[in-house]
This record gives C-alpha cells, structure tokens and sequence, in this order.
C-alpha cells in the first residue's frame, strides 16, 4: 500500500492537430493537456518527467527533462496543476507513458506514475 502523503494522480486528454500534421510525410501532430492532482497531504514538486512514447510500428522513444513546459511547479496538497505540449509522431495511432519525478516538502522523493494513453487520428481505429 503507498503512503497516502505521497498521492499524486494524473489525467490526461489528447487532441488530434490535424493543421499540424502532415499525413502524406507521415508527420501526425498531437496535442495533450494533462493534469496533476496532488492527493496527498504533503505539498510536492514536480523535479522532472520520463516520458516513453511507442509510435504505431513500435519504435520506442524516451524523453526526460526538468520540469514540464520549462517550469517545475510546487504543487500544494489538494490542489492541481494543469498544463499543454504536444509530441509528432510518424504513424496515426501510438501510445505514451511514464511518470514525474515529484520531491515532497518533507524531502522524500516519490514517483507520480503516468499511465499508458492513446494517441489516434480520428478514425484510425476501427
């Protein structure tokens, strides 16, 4: 059972940009607003991301970096913090993945776990 001062959940909706996607060069752009929720009765700062992105033919990309969007917010127990990016892919459906590096006020470092979502061109999925 995990400690219920380190309860950070995320949620995620994603977007198709067809204005930015290029499909006859296999370039399919995605848009995704993801919240994170701090459950926990601690406040906790998001250090950094590992992202893992699996693409239609699944070639496996990993990214990780500071923060998210160039900010590392602090994220106060029972409230949330919401922002957008995006991530081209080269096939209409793929997936992604990870977690948040997430540091609490009482010096322990956790993981927010990022679950598995779908990216998908409208009607590429029958």
């Amino acid at each position: 059972m995990s400690d219920p001062r380190y309860q950070v959940d995320v949620s995620v909706v994603t977007h198709f940009l067809a204005d930015q996607s290029q499909p006859e060069q296999n370039r399919f752009a995605f848009a995704y607003t993801i919240t994170v929720q701090n459950n926990g009765s601690l406040p906790a700062k998001l250090l950094s991301r590992h992202w893992v992105i699996t693409d239609g033919d699944g070639h496996v990309e990993e990214v990780r970096g500071a923060g998210v969007v160039g900010q590392q917010p602090l994220i106060a127990a029972g409230k949330s913090h919401t922002y957008s990016s995006g991530t081209v892919m080269t096939t209409q459906v793929g997936n992604m993945q990870g977690s948040y590096q997430m540091l609490a006020e009482d010096g322990k470092q956790f993981d927010a776990i990022i679950a598995p979502f779908r990216l998908a061109v409208p009607g590429a999925l029958h």
